[in-house]
């Protein structure tokens, strides 16, 4: 006989309230999946809210910290957000008395993780949080378990459904950063101050949740650099497309020699990759191990439904008895990561140059990157219409051989300061998959 589970929310947000319309609406379901979950405490900030499922005989807690202590559950699933304050006091004190807790709060483990898994461990309990990385898509469980006994070596993503929508849709319509960010903002892909998402904060965190798991290694959120798509335009889109690319926000992770390099950015991938045909709010990540080979994670990255869903799933295995440690080793196995700056590696780079109408331009672009020992690989001049003071007159769009971001930042910096240059070249890494 299957032993019931008893579930205390706290958060019942869009997703808190997807999260109670499973557990209601598909009990059945979920106990011949093997779990039998009872929900008998939720905790929010208005109780007198109408939430569209009924609470009936479920006990309400004013304080998320309340629920979390209460002898009347057993796991807590915290859904408030934030990487500190009520969420994580309430975690911390669900974890202290041994209380399975489940989370989707992907900024409170990016910053606290390494911690929350040592009070889980020395407790015995789990801490599983499945819905904190690309929604709905299984990528923590299949490298935390799947890949359990492989070596991996390099993660690249698109972590992030609103830079991705608003990416694709500059691509298709041919649309400015502005226009593309006002239709996230009316679909709710993206939030009235879409900062967190467009900046690339979003994920860098997922990014470094999944890297400790991968690397067995603590990770934390801030440590790497992050550039976001503010600075991606119209030009940048339709220049990458005639030279055979696609820009796409990246997520990357790989060992080196030296260590474990991480950077979040814009990117120029082939056209004809498939982390390049991944389009609208759709996160894709690809996980390279040994000796298991290349795995591929693709799926509705947010929204309530993948996102409840996937807490459920991690209910699911905590009914059926799952446990083990909280990354891919016990957090006293961590190793201090030795982080390296991406600045060293070489890659390819595009960079866009708006140029005064003078004879002798590219000319000097050329001789500039010689003299850093930067050569051309290929090279585009679409026509500019002058429209007002600062406007280029012409542009130049070229794709670099192999070089690094120091290099080429300086002969960006070289360029600028030339007469035929008008304000500084945009540089975006391309990134070549073997």
């Amino acid at each position: 006989m299957m032993k019931e589970v008893r579930v205390g929310i706290a958060g019942l947000g869009v997703v808190g309230t997807g999260v109670v319309e499973l557990l209601v609406n598909n009990n059945d379901r979920l106990r011949r999946a093997g779990a039998a979950l009872r929900l008998v405490g939720v905790s929010a900030r208005d109780r007198g809210k109408d939430r569209g499922v009924s609470l009936d005989g479920v006990c309400w807690f004013d304080s998320p910290e309340e629920l979390a202590g209460s002898d009347d559950i057993d796991v807590f699933v915290e859904l408030m957000g934030g990487a500190s304050g009520p969420a994580y006091e309430a975690v911390q004190t669900a974890l202290r008395q041994g209380k399975h807790v489940v989370t989707a709060n992907k900024a409170m483990l990016a910053e606290h993780g390494a911690g929350l898994a040592a009070m889980a461990e020395h407790k015995g309990s789990s801490l599983l949080y499945e819905a904190a990385v690309a929604g709905g898509i299984p990528v923590i469980r299949g490298v935390r378990e799947g890949a359990s006994a492989c070596r991996v070596d390099r993660l690249v993503g698109l972590l992030n459904g609103t830079c991705n929508y608003m990416l694709t849709k500059m691509t298709s319509s041919g649309w400015g950063y502005d226009e593309a960010l006002r239709e996230a903002q009316s679909l709710g892909y993206a939030e009235a101050d879409p900062s967190f998402d467009v900046g690339g904060a979003d994920a860098a965190q997922k990014l470094a949740i999944l890297s400790t798991i991968a690397f067995d290694a603590g990770i934390r959120y801030g440590s790497f650099p992050v550039e976001g798509i503010e600075k991606v335009t119209a030009e940048d889109i339709a220049g990458a497309s005639k030279l055979g690319f696609r820009i796409k926000l990246l997520a990357v992770a790989q060992r080196s020699e030296d260590g474990c390099e991480l950077r979040v950015h814009p990117a120029l991938v082939k056209e004809d990759h498939p982390v390049a045909k991944a389009d609208g709010a759709d996160n894709f990540v690809i996980v390279e191990t040994d000796p298991l080979g290349r795995l591929t994670f693709s799926g509705p990255g947010a929204g309530k439904g993948p996102t409840a869903a996937a807490v459920v799933a991690d209910l699911v295995a905590l009914s059926r008895g799952v446990s083990g440690p909280v990354y891919n080793a016990l957090s006293t196995d961590l190793q201090e990561a030795t982080l390296v700056s991406p600045d060293k590696k070489a890659s390819r780079f595009y960079l866009r140059v708006g140029l005064k109408d003078v004879p002798g331009a590219i000319a000097g672009i050329s001789e500039t990157l010689a003299q850093k020992s930067i050569s051309i690989d290929s090279l585009i001049q679409p026509s500019v219409s002058a429209s007002g003071e600062g406007r280029p007159d012409a542009m130049v769009m070229l794709v670099t051989h192999e070089t690094t971001m120091a290099e080429i930042r300086a002969a960006a910096d070289e360029i600028r300061q030339k007469a035929f240059a008008l304000g500084a070249p945009s540089i975006i890494r391309i990134e070549d998959f073997d």
